[in-house]
């Protein structure tokens, strides 16, 4: 919503909004001139507006009910990013049900960098420009395209990456795995005939997509576009990129992890389709230190690290852990998880439970709710015990805010630690609050 916002500042237009809390995201659209209130109330809705609302935000919204009372036009954030994508630049879409955050902010930086001046509107800060959304005069928009409550049927870009497809979000698919493709097969049925889809060809669902011109990433030679020759270093990550069986660059990135070479190659995959001189953008892809909350380094305190993840399903916390373990092999990995909504937790339990084998600890505190009521019997406590018997190391459930959890894990951090934490909620906070506690325990030695 933030990155809307940007957008339509940088357009000229007046905006105003409301959130929940202060944060970053409320200050970056305030210094742009935005009208923002903490807390909502029906006498934030201007009486002559249109209304942009998330998925989030419920008809019982105090703001919701008054905008219907003065018949004010009500759209879905979908609707308001659609109708940005339809201004007659080259959309460029990143979508799937991991990596679309990644995939989007690096084609947008990459570009950014080489000076194409790309306007874009993506899930997280790019660390390195400090925004996630830009209106420039360029030729390309750059956009992620969430699937998580069916939306991304409303979009059609000329170029489209379909990262993965798993089950996720099922309590809006409720036919899970099955209700997903088929959404994206309406999606992009409505691609132009000239436009590309390109997919994973080592994700069975996503490469079972077909449209006018289907194109396909992967690390085996029988995709259109595979990665060679893959060297991890500790520190970054090379590889050789093959088109239709030719050398078509070498690649170095500084993201860690197999799922980032997926990620890189599709995005070099996508700008080679939209006519890119890979020559302008091949030496930004070693710059990208990748999204805020992927994989981010937070701080360290007497030889503990801390890192800060938004993985919040079962493969996006293996890919992650399974980055930790090769990036960290002489250290002890603590994984502080934050389950994040109550049906999530319920529809991938199992998974879960087999989501933490590359760490030497696992931390669960309790379930982020985001927008949901309570499910009885669905709970953190009853998880943690769970994973205890199946898991060799240690599991500790710590209830309380990130405050009364860093008090709980302070004390038993010791050097070589690396604490990661996972989750889509308020577990980020967790890192800042543990260097806090440093700094007192600091101050009074003192």
């Amino acid at each position: 919503m933030s990155g809307l916002a940007k957008y339509l500042l940088e357009n000229g237009c007046e905006v105003s909004g409301s959130d929940i809390s202060e944060s970053k995201y409320v200050q970056k659209v305030v210094k742009l001139g935005a009208k923002v209130t903490i807390g909502h109330s029906a006498e934030n809705v201007p009486e002559d507006c249109v209304v942009i609302a998330s998925t989030a935000i419920r008809d019982t919204n105090p703001e919701i009910i008054r905008a219907k009372e003065l018949g004010l036009p009500i759209y879905h954030r979908s609707d308001l990013l659609a109708e940005i994508s339809r201004e007659g630049k080259f959309f460029l879409g990143y979508s799937g049900t991991h990596g679309k955050t990644t995939t989007s902010g690096l084609s947008s930086y990459v570009l950014e960098k080489a000076g194409l001046k790309p306007s874009y509107v993506v899930g997280g800060i790019i660390p390195e420009l400090d925004t996630n959304a830009a209106c420039q005069d360029g030729k390309f928009f750059c956009a992620e395209l969430d699937e998580s409550d069916g939306t991304i049927v409303k979009y059609v870009p000329n170029i489209c990456v379909v990262n993965n497809l798993e089950a996720d979000h099922l309590d809006f698919y409720k036919n899970g795995l099955q209700s997903i493709k088929e959404t994206f097969e309406k999606f992009i049925s409505k691609m132009p005939a000239d436009g590309v889809v390109l997919v994973n060809n080592d994700c069975n669902a996503s490469k079972c997509l077909h449209c006018h011109k289907t194109m396909s990433f992967g690390l085996s030679s029988d995709a259109d576009y595979f990665a060679k020759n893959i060297v991890f270093e500790e520190n970054y990550t090379t590889f050789d990129v093959y088109f239709k069986g030719k050398f078509l660059c070498d690649l170095k990135i500084i993201l860690k992890g197999v799922h980032n070479v997926y990620n890189s190659l599709s995005v070099l995959a996508s700008l080679h389709q939209a006519g890119v001189d890979l020559n302008l953008v091949k030496p930004h892809f070693e710059t990208f230190t990748g999204m805020g909350r992927r994989f981010q380094y937070v701080g360290e305190f007497c030889g503990v690290s801390l890192y800060d993840d938004y993985a919040h399903h079962p493969t996006e916390i293996k890919a992650t852990l399974s980055a930790a373990k090769t990036s960290f092999k002489s250290k002890n990995v603590i994984a502080v998880f934050q389950p994040h909504r109550y049906t999530r937790l319920q529809n991938l339990w199992d998974e879960f439970l087999c989501s933490f084998n590359d760490v030497d600890r696992v931390v669960v505190t309790d379930v982020y709710a985001a927008s949901e009521d309570e499910i009885f019997g669905i709970n953190s406590e009853k998880f943690s015990a769970e994973l205890s018997e199946k898991f060799s190391s240690p599991v500790d459930y710590f209830s309380g805010d990130m405050k009364s959890v860093a008090k709980k894990l302070f004390p038993s951090l010791k050097e070589n630690d690396v604490v990661i934490t996972l989750g889509a909620g308020t577990v980020t906070a967790l890192g800042k609050e543990l260097l806090k506690l440093n700094d007192e325990v600091v101050g009074v030695a003192g």
